[in-house]
């Protein structure tokens, strides 16, 4: 038996009772297995950082559904690989003088998977649905008076004031995506999962072949009609580059380098700095980073219990905490990590590092001196710590270790990451299961506007775990969001800088590159912060 081959078996072992709801509604999805498609290389085998669990990607912020709907759906807009907007499913489209009305038209030819053209309809209906849930979707629509299809290809913004990100909105790159599925799906309630995995994008999904966080199947869509434009990030021509793709799940960073090593699988989305090595000078694979959009450490406390729900408290912890110190005890590598303390990571254009006191050093006699001033009477800090997850495994230590430093109570409670998705999202004391601080890993694209980045939602108990809650902070939120000025946009980010800082939000913890590994059969792959799987070139 082979290493992959061992790999699924254990893990079909291991994940059946949990899977078998997601089967159920796997089994109900329309497209079944069918033959391999003709032409492109053929099969190859990808080992994501996490695997597939929920296909809806509107109801989860989940990397894995994220990189599962970039395989299937289509987005109107599509960031180049300068993060600028580019036209995808759109064909033309106008803007009023007065900056009120926007007119986009489709392009021709586009069609789900299940056959039916792609209309204005099934663009409105997804676009409402994935606002709901997505913050920078819903300004928009709050900016919006009416939306409207004038055609079957035409459909029509009419904003009650200029809003200064529409095609930036309509491109956004981060979790979740504005993906296009047909209107009866997008039909399905917000808040309750969809039952299809039907695009129009340049793969199908294989509904039969489903195993939920074991495996999932895509077939190239020969239907699909990629525009004329060279391939660029999510933009530019989607030229499938295989006629099957099988992402596996090897839970094991070193089984899964082994693997590749010896061709088992064909691409690896995650190969660890200390794992790199196993992969240098063997004939065929390429080690690479995925470029400027480095990842971010974060910390999040939670405002709502004791002790972080005091500002002071916050300001003690942040006081202790060292940057370097997370960086080195992940990684050791200076060439791996970057210091930054741009709370919209250091890819952003809008990256300033105004006012973060970590980056330097810490300052533990300020630290102990606000912590006295708190009046803080040794309330117990529990800190959720995922074990399976290597990239997060010394950050809890550190932050332990700093906060000891000072005089705080601290436990570290390990589960897994399933578990600890789902206590983050308990608001109760921690004596009753509740917690006090967390860490996370983000993707670059999900931090780079103020209006995107989740760790400075300041709704309160309806918005971000953690549940901070500021109307300075969504004020100027909304101001960043209808300011079309790049100078005055500036201005606004250092100000959320400096609030950040002051109140504690969140804390950034560095910047760090991820490095894919792939053989051959990869190597036409297009550049991306995340794995796109069509080709750079025709």
């Amino acid at each position: 038996m082979t290493l992959y081959s061992n790999v699924v078996a254990r893990g079909l072992a291991g994940r059946a009772r949990a899977c078998l709801g997601l089967v159920a509604i796997a089994a109900g999805l329309a497209i079944a297995s069918p033959a391999l498609a003709q032409g492109g290389t053929g099969t190859i085998k990808v080992v994501l950082q996490t695997q597939l669990k929920i296909l809806d990607p509107v109801l989860t912020p989940a990397y894995s559904t994220r990189n599962h709907g970039y395989l299937i759906y289509d987005t109107l807009f599509a960031m180049d690989d300068k993060s600028q907007p580019q036209p995808q499913m759109v064909d033309t489209w106008t803007v009023s003088p007065d900056k009120l009305t926007y007119t986009f038209k489709l392009r021709a030819g586009q069609k789900f998977h299940d056959g039916t053209p792609v209309t204005s309809e099934d663009v409105i209906a997804s676009l409402r649905r994935w606002s709901e849930r997505d913050q920078m979707g819903a300004r928009l629509m709050a900016s919006t008076e009416t939306l409207t299809a004038t055609d079957a290809s035409t459909f029509v913004f009419k904003l009650k004031r200029p809003y200064g990100l529409t095609i930036e909105t309509l491109g956004k790159q981060g979790s979740p995506v504005p993906f296009i599925m047909p209107k009866r799906i997008a039909s399905v309630p917000a808040s309750q999962a969809i039952t299809e995995a039907i695009g129009s994008g340049p793969y199908k999904f294989v509904a039969a072949d489903f195993q939920p966080g074991v495996k999932s199947t895509y077939l190239k869509n020969t239907d699909y009609v990629p525009r004329k434009e060279t391939a660029s990030a999510f933009a530019g021509g989607k030229m499938a580059m295989a006629d099957r793709i099988e992402v596996v799940s090897i839970p094991d960073v070193q089984t899964a380098v082994q693997a590749l090593r010896t061709g088992e699988v064909d691409f690896v989305e995650d190969v660890q700095p200390d794992l790199m090595s196993q992969l240098e000078g063997v004939k065929g694979i390429t080690i690479k980073s995925f470029g400027k959009h480095t990842d971010m450490f974060t910390l999040k406390m939670n405002w709502l219990q004791p002790p972080f729900n005091d500002v002071k408290v916050r300001r003690a912890a942040l006081a202790a905490l060292h940057q370097v110190d997370y960086l080195q005890a992940q990684f050791g590598d200076p060439k791996v990590y970057q210091l930054c303390g741009a709370v919209l990571s250091c890819a952003s254009p809008y990256a300033i590092e105004d006012f973060a006191p970590h980056i330097k050093a810490p300052n533990l006699d300020k630290a102990r001196a606000l912590l006295k001033e708190s009046g803080y009477k040794g309330e117990k800090v529990v800190i959720l710590h995922p074990t399976d997850i290597q990239v997060l495994g010394a950050m809890a230590s550190v932050t332990s270790q700093a906060l000891r430093s000072i005089g705080m109570n601290v436990e570290v409670q390990s589960m897994d990451y399933s578990t600890m998705q789902a206590r983050r999202t308990k608001k109760d004391p921690v004596d009753k299961g509740g917690w006090s601080l967390i860490h996370s890993q983000w993707s670059s694209l999900d931090l780079l506007s103020p209006v995107t980045n989740p760790n400075l939602d300041a709704r309160g108990e309806i918005g971000y775990v953690g549940w901070s809650k500021s109307e300075e902070m969504e004020r100027l939120r909304d101001q960043f969001a209808l300011e079309s000025d790049r100078a005055k946009k500036v201005a606004i980010v250092k100000e959320i800088q400096k609030l950040n800082y002051d109140q504690v939000f969140f804390v950034p913890l560095g910047n760090f590159s991820k490095f894919k590994g792939y053989n051959a059969k990869m190597a036409n792959m297009v550049e991306a912060p995340l794995p796109l799987f069509w080709q750079a070139k025709r």
